[in-house]
């Protein structure tokens, strides 16, 4: 493991697979680590864990799970550390405001995607594969939840490769915010806005591009921009694996309804909500969700290849 403790540098520590990759040019995949600590019952999120680095390897790229453990960010996990972060049952859920105390307090510190952006951005990497990113929170005119994914989509030069947004979300006012904040938002070789397990919410995707090798080269051009940041790729579930939409509605509707009635807020909403629809769909959402991460994976890997090829 080779770490990082230069004055004014996060406290990395890479594997050294990362590292070496890094330092060649060769293509990396930054993984988040929430997914795997509050988005899955154990040992399923071991297993999909695997599975996920396994399909990134198998598309010619380096995947890098990213946590806190120890006192370090942890840029790639071995495969001890990642049984460790799966076992965890009181891993923090770090968001950009909770990075650093889980540093400080040497706690286990699993990173969403925000997190995840700022980790990879100091570390150098530039393709992160996730599920699905945070948003707009229904209701967010009255109670201002919104994700802080969406602020740090707007400021780090990170592409985020997701089924597009929570379907628990308010997606029209997660789109108008990414708009905001000047993030591309594209659908991967489809017109609408994919809704995390469904394929089409019903609105339209901002942008289109249909191959890795488009999107490589909207990066390069980004990256000649100065002050821009992230690029959101929402690449549908596969068809198969997909809830449609309107099955999903009443499904969501009773699960946000729960939370409300027991006072549920801020950011143990959407590990609640997750937790409740998979036992309403009696585990048909996890089967879909690993589908939609392995997908977006492989996606991820072939942005990486052609970004690093470019």
């Amino acid at each position: 493991m080779s770490e990082t403790h230069s004055a004014g540098a996060a406290p990395l520590a890479m594997t050294e697979e990362v590292r070496d990759a890094l330092a060649e040019g060769r293509p990396v995949v930054a993984l988040e680590s929430t997914i795997i600590t509050h988005g899955m019952p154990w040992p399923r999120n071991a297993e999909t864990a695997r599975a996920v680095e396994a399909d990134i390897r198998a598309g010619g790229a380096i995947p890098a799970t990213i946590a806190a453990m120890d006192g370090l960010l942890h840029i790639g996990l071995s495969d001890g550390a990642l049984e460790r972060l799966a076992r965890s049952t009181e891993a923090m859920k770090c968001s950009r405001a909770d990075l650093a105390v889980a540093l400080t307090s040497k706690r286990i510190g699993s990173t969403t995607v925000a997190a995840t952006m700022m980790a990879a951005d100091a570390a150098g990497i530039r393709v992160f594969a996730t599920g699905g990113i945070g948003g707009v929170h229904r209701g967010a005119e009255l109670n201002f939840d919104v994700s802080a994914d969406l602020e740090e989509l707007g400021r780090t030069p990170v592409c985020v490769v997701a089924a597009g947004a929570k379907a628990l979300l308010d997606l029209p006012k997660t789109l108008e915010v990414l708009e905001t904040r000047g993030v591309p938002v594209i659908g991967f070789g489809t017109d609408v806005f994919p809704a995390f397990w469904s394929r089409d919410s019903g609105l339209a995707a901002p942008l289109r591009l249909d191959s890795a090798g488009e999107i490589a080269s909207l990066l390069s051009m980004r990256r000649r921009l100065d002050g821009h940041g992230g690029v959101l790729v929402a690449n549908p579930v596969p068809r198969e694996a997909e809830i449609p939409a309107a099955e999903m509605a009443s499904v969501i509707e009773t699960a946000l309804h729960q939370a409300e009635r027991r006072g549920i807020t801020g950011k143990a909403v959407t590990p609640f909500v997750l937790s409740l629809i998979f036992d309403l769909t009696k585990g048909r959402s996890l089967e879909t969700n690993i589908a939609l991460v392995r997908n977006n994976a492989r996606l991820a890997a072939a942005i990486a290849v052609a970004d690093t090829a470019g």
